[in-house]
């Protein structure tokens, strides 16, 4: 019994033996051991697989918002925005004093806002602006600002010589002048043209004329061509034109040129004096005329010339009746050539103190024999008359020649009289 036991041990001794040879290399404690997973790591030393690292915290979103929090005086007509950088705008709310929501959009990418409305003087507005970076983390900026108060306004209006409005989406021939008109008197020529604008379709290069402080005059080098489209406008709301005095509000419109319709008349005494129609540059009416006296008259220590002036006028209105007075140019009824106001029918103005063609038959007799017998008028016999005042636009160019008078002048409807040197230097951003 002792002998077997003895063999048992020794039998395991043995075994041990052969399975510390099957995992062993035989080369002591430097040896390498295989993974029972395949990964070979030396005894002692560092794994390498690496350890997860946390990904970095994106950066905040950062808000800016124009005009800063706390402007004052700003222009209601902006800039207004808010831009984000390093994140994305989730909202913006822009209200007035009474709580009411302002108009804004957002760009395609949402990184940034604006107005999409007029703001409104001498008030004041709060913008909540929130946004998120790239982590989704939120932040929140809110800003208050109020506009100008302006001690003055003034508002323009958009009329053509003689103070009368233009029509927007009208016809008018191609001697057209555009003219704003300011009813305050502008300072500030430079600022207040600035905030003017002409375009034209096909373009047509022109320049402003101021004729005095409140009305600026535009006209191109030449008379414009049928078929043009002319836009005018006056973005002076929010602007400043003169110190403390801004625009009240914007004006703006378009109009059509219509036929090229052009009238020369000679004073070619002693033959007999004609006016001649030209549509398209091709003559279509020949009318008799009487023009002004070649003379004149003092009254109340002024001189007053009965020469119809010279120059290039355009037509500005039609009446029948017009009602004439001598007194309307300074001369009394009762002077020296004088007359009382009187009904003077079919009637087309020229220039805004008083040149008409207009119809007369008691002076016939001179409109067929070459005699000026008028105080300044064309005179025609009514068939003439009749004709012109139907077939004539507003902004038809009517040039005078051969009177021996003075040039009809700027204030008197003569812009296309001016040389055009003369007429760009008029402009306060020449």
């Amino acid at each position: 019994m002792g002998v077997r036991r003895l063999g048992f041990v020794a039998a395991i001794a043995a075994t041990g033996v052969l399975v510390l040879g099957a995992c062993s290399s035989g080369h002591g404690s430097g040896s390498k051991v295989t993974s029972p997973v395949g990964n070979d790591t030396p005894t002692g030393g560092t794994s390498s697989s690496s350890t997860p690292t946390s990904k970095p915290a994106a950066p905040p979103a950062r808000l800016t918002a124009k005009p800063a929090n706390g402007a004052a005086n700003v222009s209601p007509t902006g800039p207004i925005t808010v831009a984000v950088a390093d994140g994305t705008l989730s909202s913006v709310t822009m209200t007035n004093a009474d709580g009411k929501a302002i108009k804004g959009v957002y760009d395609a990418s949402k990184s940034s806002w604006q107005v999409a409305e007029s703001l409104g003087y001498s008030k004041t507005y709060k913008v909540t602006a929130k946004a998120v970076n790239t982590d989704g983390k939120p932040v929140t900026s809110v800003s208050r600002f109020t506009t100008v108060t302006p001690d003055n306004m003034t508002m323009p209006n958009i009329n053509y010589i003689g103070g009368n409005a233009l029509k927007n989406g009208a016809t008018y021939g191609v001697g057209i002048v555009p003219v704003v008109h300011f009813d305050e008197s502008i300072s500030d020529k430079k600022a207040a043209e600035q905030a003017l604008s002409v375009t034209t379709s096909p373009h047509v290069a022109g320049s402003w004329y101021w004729a005095d402080d409140q009305n600026v005059h535009w006209r191109p080098h030449d008379f414009y061509k049928s078929g043009t489209k002319v836009s005018v406008s006056a973005n002076v709301y929010g602007k400043q034109v003169s110190p403390g005095l801004y625009g009240q509000a914007d004006a703006r419109l378009s109009f059509t040129i219509g036929a090229k319709q052009v009238t020369i008349a000679d004073d070619n005494a002693p033959q007999v004096n004609k006016v001649r129609v030209y549509r398209n540059d091709k003559l279509i009416r020949t009318m008799n005329t009487s023009m002004g006296k070649h003379s004149g008259v003092m009254a109340k220590g002024k001189f007053i010339d009965f020469h119809t002036m010279q120059g290039t006028y355009t037509v500005i209105g039609h009446e029948n009746p017009a009602i004439m007075s001598s007194a309307s140019y300074g001369l009394p009824a009762d002077g020296p050539g004088g007359y009382a106001p009187e009904k003077i029918y079919l009637s087309t103005k020229i220039s805004t103190d008083g040149i008409y063609l207009h119809e007369l038959e008691t002076t016939v007799w001179a409109q067929d024999n070459g005699a000026d017998v008028s105080h300044g008028c064309l005179n025609l016999n009514q068939e003439n008359a009749q004709w012109y005042f139907d077939h004539s636009t507003i902004g038809d160019p009517v040039i005078i020649r051969h009177t021996d008078g003075p040039t009809i002048q700027v204030w008197q409807g003569g812009d296309w009289s001016v040389p055009w040197a003369q007429w760009v230097a008029g402009s306060a951003l020449h």
